[in-house]
């Protein structure tokens, strides 16, 4: 059954991400699946196939079907040529095409025009009731969905995160924004920084929406082994969860693990894949620590959340990535959190909105690997501090940062745009 032959008369909504499933964003899956639960009919629509050999149980859980959108032109030439022959009789192609080439005489790239063939494509494809269109991220996604929506005649919304805000220009961010119906970003710092590009009539277009964890997909945090490194038979175990690109700060981590001290026992464990994997790895054997690492790579949650339970502390170094790139409230450190592990991290983006230093975790500058250091050594030796620490954090996530709220605000906003296509 394709997307044209669904039941339902009634107005429905298209997700669009630029993968999906992805195991790196269970943070989209639980929304789209809260979404389903709270009564939202939608399709999913994906800029790319996936790419991780596994999926979550999340994705699983998930009813809406995916549809793929060619990645790159050559992959769906008749798809791209109908829909371009579609948009041509399309009423609103004209008001499209002025703000495509608006864009591409800034932004002359083949990514620009890659875009504008994928929305002709979604704009073709699409089921015809969609009657609003919600987006993650605000750079190559939302591209693609405001060209399709301005050629469908409906409004769409997005959701911004942490790349997309700090790494696409101030004019693309500033007219997606005045072309959507509302946005919706998950830290404080990324709403400062979207709200600076608005006038002050349109500062409530984008609203802060964390995401929070859905506390009923994770178990009671485990009672844990007061170990502190003294015995080279039971050593500190060491982890953290992030792709192994430059934003996340694991070469400042090696080079803190290689500096502790030598009668410190330690391991440490990284879930993740990435770019610089291989780089790291060299980094770690050039340091000679590389006996004490474990490279697990990408791993569904159920085997992310057995990995933190097994653990002692939680460090995510992260810091500013090439071109400005940054993250936004790494959704691991909120994981790490529910299985009351003390977390280490920086005072850096969106980490200082859940982690308070020296209650609910420590935080470094960035990039200072010797403060890591002697953060985590002085964690590893202090079972009492990292059980303080690990407490405070696990009251946190669940007094403080609420799925369910988020959700049901995201649901009403949505629902909203719906009720008012039916109407119109």
């Amino acid at each position: 059954m394709n997307a044209h032959q669904r039941p339902h008369d009634a107005p429905r909504l298209a997700i669009v991400v630029k993968g999906y499933p992805r195991l790196s964003e269970t943070f989209i899956a639980q929304e789209m699946l809260g979404l389903e639960q709270r009564g939202l009919d939608f399709d999913i629509w994906s800029l790319r196939h996936p790419t991780d050999g596994a999926v979550h149980m999340l994705h699983q859980q998930i009813k809406a079907k995916p549809f793929y959108l060619p990645e790159y032109l050559w992959h769906g030439p008749l798809r791209v040529l109908k829909g371009f022959v579609h948009a041509l009789t399309n009423p609103h192609f004209g008001k499209t095409l002025r703000a495509f080439w608006a864009d591409l005489k800034r932004d002359p790239t083949p990514n620009r025009m890659r875009r504008i063939g994928q929305a002709f494509v979604l704009a073709r494809e699409m089921d015809p009731r969609i009657g609003h269109i919600h987006v993650h991220y605000l750079h190559t996604p939302c591209s693609v969905v405001r060209y399709a929506a301005q050629l469908r005649g409906i409004g769409f919304s997005f959701s911004a995160h942490a790349k997309d805000i700090w790494t696409t220009p101030d004019w693309e961010r500033r007219e997606k924004i005045d072309d959507a119906s509302w946005g919706v970003t998950c830290t404080r710092d990324g709403l400062a920084e979207l709200r600076r590009l608005l006038l002050p009539s349109a500062q409530e277009r984008v609203e802060l929406v964390y995401h929070g964890l859905d506390l009923r997909r994770f178990p009671a945090p485990p009672t844990r082994n007061p170990r502190d490194g003294a015995r080279a038979g039971d050593p500190v175990r060491f982890v953290s969860v992030g792709r192994a690109v430059k934003k996340k700060g694991y070469d400042d981590l090696l080079q803190a693990l290689a500096t502790l001290p030598p009668d410190l026992h330690w391991r440490f464990v990284h879930i993740g894949s990435g770019e610089l994997k291989e780089a790291l790895k060299a980094q770690a054997a050039a340091l000679g620590i590389a006996d004490k690492i474990e490279w697990r790579g990408a791993l569904p949650q159920d085997k992310v959340i057995a990995t933190l339970r097994d653990a002692d502390i939680f460090v995510l170094p992260c810091k500013e990535g090439p071109k400005g790139d940054r993250d936004g409230l790494p959704n691991v450190i909120l994981e790490a959190a529910t299985q009351a592990l003390p977390i280490l991290s920086t005072n850096f983006a969106g980490v200082p909105e859940f982690v308070i230093a020296e209650e609910t975790g420590l935080l470094v500058a960035p990039g200072d690997s010797a403060a890591l250091a002697r953060d985590l050594n002085a964690l590893a030796r202090d079972p009492a501090l990292r059980a303080r620490l690990g407490q405070a954090a696990h009251k946190r996530i669940t007094t403080a940062f609420s799925f369910d709220a988020g959700v049901d605000d995201l649901a009403a906003k949505l629902m909203a745009n719906l009720m008012r296509t039916a109407v119109a």
